[in-house]
């Protein structure tokens, strides 16, 4: 995405009502009509005018305390005809931001991440290269937890309490699923590639296209399963069917695919209809909690993000009861660091709050210890899509921008288009710095006439089968749910 582009996402007009009270009482009292002399009214102006003043010079020296322990990068920061540097010039990363909205402080200082964007689609400031602001402040910890640690820690109850009433029961995921995947099909077609994947996918070289690296990704996964003819998959997660539709045509087996998003599931179903494969692929509205039966294999691409921590053990239980000994589970995950992990469960982010309602993205260390706690599945490989997702974001970000009159005419307006402008570039910037990561993980249910061997590890075990995959290089450039 250029600099034009995002500037005219993250730019909205604003306009501001104010109700006046005409009624003779406020607050229970009653409200004297006389008008008030204009000395008094001109002292209340001057007195609110010194407060705001006030409230401002305290926010804005609070966020440039935060930026002056920026260590790594530069970051230059545009008020008016103000100019300041954090950072260290020359030393990699830079990037600018012009502030065009005083409250702009008011929403970092007190709300992080989730004001920083709420600021941005209302328009309050701008970048020139919004992935590299991320980045940096990414890649500065003392920072960011001069952030976190600071005014804003005040509301932190408030939003724990949020996410706490977004908990993914059945009811819950039902509505938090709706939230995001349910805004259209419409929408979704018109930055994600012909295949309809909404996950990382695996660019094998530099001119992979978008729809190149989502057929790459899902062959993978046929690949590791070692899928055959006879085999009965279940995924969970369906996406808009393209996992489904490439396994059964490619690899002919039968797929069973769930999902608790109505028009993600109308969608799917219909284009198993267009592929000619409703004798080999099933689409069924169910939540992962309620399947029945037996299957051969199991995959479920970028779902575990929606499961959330207290649920963790329940979904790999399900997982591994659904497979028949010696059946294979690929599970491709976004994770987050595991020293991040218990902090980003307990807060409340942008992502959480406005694009992924009760999301919690996992740990390799809360995912490994799951997996040996509550099944007998032992995790026997793990490839790494981190480097591909960021490619895959920027592809997105990149469409978004080039179709935004058609999302407009679809009925979603600017304010919208900029939030999402918001999610791709701050996702990006996460995965280029490895705050998120995302893998592919190969999980294998013992086999019960193999109760002897070694391949139920313990917890530790696990983890440190999972460490060592996590060294090995990944495809020559491995590159961006379904």
């Amino acid at each position: 995405m250029t600099t034009s582009e995002s500037a005219v996402l993250s730019r909205r007009v604003c306009g501001v009502g104010a109700a006046a009270k005409t009624g003779t009482e406020a607050e229970g009292k009653r409200v004297d009509p006389s008008p008030a002399s204009p000395s008094s009214i001109s002292s209340s102006r001057r007195d609110a005018q010194a407060t705001a003043t006030l409230s401002e010079r305290f926010l804005r020296s609070a966020f440039f305390h935060t930026l002056s322990a920026i260590e790594y990068g530069e970051l230059i920061v545009h008020e008016g005809a103000t100019t300041r540097a954090f950072g260290t010039p020359g030393s990699g990363l830079r990037a600018e931001i012009s502030v065009l909205d005083p409250d702009f402080y008011r929403e970092v200082a007190l709300h992080g991440s989730v004001g920083a964007g709420r600021a941005w689609f209302e328009g309050k400031w701008t970048s020139d290269d919004l992935v590299s602001v991320v980045r940096i402040l990414a890649r500065n910890d003392a920072a960011l937890k001069r952030w976190s640690s600071g005014i804003g820690r005040v509301l932190t109850p408030a939003q724990r309490v949020f996410h706490l009433l977004r908990r993914n029961t059945r009811t819950g995921s039902r509505r938090n699923i709706e939230a995001h995947y349910d805004l259209s099909n419409d929408f979704f077609s018109l930055f994600l590639d012909e295949t309809m994947t909404y996950s990382a996918g695996i660019f094998s070289q530099p001119e992979t296209s978008l729809r190149e690296a989502s057929v790459e990704k899902l062959d993978r996964i046929c690949r590791v399963l070692e899928l055959e003819a006879s085999d009965h998959v279940l995924e969970i997660g369906t996406g808009w069917g393209s996992f489904a539709i490439h396994a059964a045509r490619n690899y002919g087996c039968r797929v069973t695919t769930t999902t608790i998003s109505k028009e993600q599931h109308a969608l799917a179903t219909a284009r198993v209809h267009d592929a000619g494969l409703e004798d080999r692929v099933t689409v069924i509205l169910k939540d992962y909690r309620d399947l029945e039966g037996t299957f051969d294999k199991l995959v479920s691409i970028e779902m575990i993000e929606a499961v959330g921590h207290d649920f963790l053990d329940t979904y790999f239980r399900t997982c591994c009861e659904r497979l028949s000994p010696g059946g294979r589970m690929c599970l491709q995950a976004i994770t987050i660091r595991d020293d991040l992990h218990d902090q980003a469960r307990r807060s409340l982010d942008f992502i959480k709050r406005y694009i992924f309602p009760g999301s919690d993205i996992p740990s390799v260390r809360s995912i490994s210890t799951s997996v040996a706690r509550a099944t007998d599945f032992a995790i026997v490989d793990t490839f790494d899509l981190t480097e591909g997702y960021a490619h895959t974001l920027r592809a997105w970000r990149h469409n978004l921008a080039e179709r935004a009159n058609e999302v407009r005419a679809l009925g979603f307006d600017d304010r919208f288009l900029a939030m999402w402008d918001f999610y791709f570039a701050y996702c990006e910037g996460g995965f280029l710095e490895r705050r998120i990561q995302d893998y592919q993980f190969v999980l294998e249910r013992r086999d019960a006439d193999r109760s002897g061997d070694s391949l139920h590890d313990d917890a530790a075990n696990q983890r440190q089968r999972v460490a060592v995959n996590r060294r090995q290089p990944a495809a020559p450039s491995a590159g961006a749910s379904s």
